[in-house]
C-alpha cells in the first residue's frame, strides 16, 4: 500500500482560487479585496464556534483530517485479490498455520490481524464479528473528520454575515460622510464573500472528498474480510479470485481480464483447478 498526493484536490483548490482572483482582477483592484478584519471575523469566528461544538479530541483531528484530503493511500484492488490468491494457494498446500510466516510481509494491518486470527482458530462468526466491529469504528472515526468540515463550512458563512452585520452597524453610526457609504459598503460586505468561498471551495468539498475516501476504504475492507473467511473456509483459489472480484469496479475487472490473458497468470490458473 502506497501513499500519494491527490492532485486533483490541490488542482481544485488553485484553479478556483485562480478563476476567482482572475475575475476580480478584470473588474478592478484585487487589493480591494482584502481585509484583516474581515477575516478575523469569518476566519477566527468559526474556528470559535468549532471550538465550542466539538470536543479537544477532535478538534485536533483538524490537521490528520486536512492530511487525508490531500494525500491518498493506494491500494489496487488487483494486487490484494492477488495477494488473497497467494495466501490462499499455501493455505490449501499446507494449512493455516503456514501463513504465520507472511504476517510480517502484509502492509495491511486490518488484513495481518484477520490472518491472525485464522491462525489461532477463532470461529468464524467471531472473526466477521471482530472486523466488522472494527469497520463500524472506522466509519465512525471518518464521519467525525467529515462532520467538522461540515460543520465549518456552515459557520464560516454565517460568521460571514455576523461581520457584514458588524460593518453595516459600524456604517450607519457614521452617516455625516456621504462618500465614505459606498467604500464602508465594500468592506462590509467582504466577510460574506470570505464566508462563501471558504465554505464552497474548501470546507465542503474537503468533506466531500473525505467521504469518498472513506467510503473506498470501507469497501476495501470488507473485501478483506470476505477474502479472510474464504481462506479460514478453504475456498478454492479460483473462486477466491472470482468473489472478490465482485469488489472491482468494471474497468478493474476488464483491466484484470486482461492481465489473465498472459502466459503468467494463465498458468497460475490451471494450478487454481487443481488446487
Amino acid at each position: 500500500m502506497q501513499q500519494r498526493m491527490d492532485f486533483l484536490t490541490i488542482l481544485g483548490i488553485g484553479l478556483g482560487l485562480s478563476l476567482v482572483m482572475g475575475a476580480i482582477a478584470l473588474g478592478g483592484s484585487v487589493a480591494m479585496f482584502w481585509s484583516l478584519n474581515s477575516i478575523m471575523i469569518t476566519v477566527g469566528g468559526s474556528f470559535a464556534a468549532l471550538l465550542v461544538n466539538f470536543q479537544l479530541p477532535q478538534i485536533t483531528m483538524v490537521y490528520g483530517v486536512t492530511k487525508n484530503a490531500f494525500q491518498q493511500e493506494v491500494q489496487d484492488i488487483g494486487e490484494l485479490i492477488s495477494v488473497f490468491v497467494d495466501l490462499g494457494q499455501k493455505a490449501r498446500r499446507e494449512g493455516l498455520l503456514a501463513l504465520e510466516d507472511d504476517l510480517n510481509d502484509l502492509e495491511d494491518p486490518f488484513l495481518g490481524n484477520g490472518l491472525q486470527m485464522v491462525i489461532d482458530g477463532l470461529e468464524p462468526e467471531l472473526i466477521r464479528d471482530i472486523m466488522d466491529t472494527e469497520i463500524t469504528a472506522t466509519v465512525a472515526r471518518h464521519r467525525m473528520g467529515q462532520d467538522l468540515f461540515k460543520t465549518w463550512g456552515a459557520l464560516a458563512p454565517a460568521f460571514g454575515m455576523i461581520g457584514t452585520l458588524i460593518g453595516l452597524i459600524q456604517m450607519l453610526a457614521n452617516l455625516d460622510d456621504p462618500s465614505a457609504i459606498g467604500p464602508g459598503m465594500a468592506v462590509a460586505l467582504l466577510t460574506t464573500f470570505y464566508g462563501a468561498l471558504l465554505a464552497n471551495l474548501l470546507f465542503n468539498p474537503l468533506a466531500g472528498k473525505l467521504a469518498i475516501r472513506s467510503d473506498a476504504e470501507i469497501a476495501q475492507k470488507e473485501a478483506v474480510v470476505e477474502g479472510v473467511l474464504a481462506i479460514q473456509a478453504g475456498t478454492n483459489p479460483r473462486i477466491l479470485q472470482e468473489k472478490m472480484k465482485a469488489f472491482a469496479s468494471p474497468a478493474q475487472r476488464e483491466e484484470m481480464a486482461r492481465q489473465s490473458e498472459t502466459p503468467d497468470t494463465a498458468g497460475e490458473e490451471v494450478i487454481y483447478d487443481h488446487a
